[in-house]
């Protein structure tokens, strides 16, 4: 019984700072746009590759 008296208070602590994690978590925007970065991975364009007379001019004389 008297680990109640502990628990109790803890418990409705810990429920207060999820309560204001979650509630500064939905006001500082983390929730806006949840498909946005997974979709900005898939469709990332690749870097143009330089012209062919560019790719030569990196080669060693032999």
């Amino acid at each position: 019984m008297e680990s109640l008296y502990l628990l109790i208070p803890f418990s409705l602590l810990l429920v207060a700072l999820l309560a204001y994690l979650f509630h500064w978590s939905i006001k500082s925007g983390q929730f806006e746009d949840l498909d946005g970065p997974a979709q900005a991975l898939l469709m990332d364009e690749d870097l143009s590759k330089p012209p062919v007379d560019q790719q030569d001019q990196h080669t060693l004389p032999s």
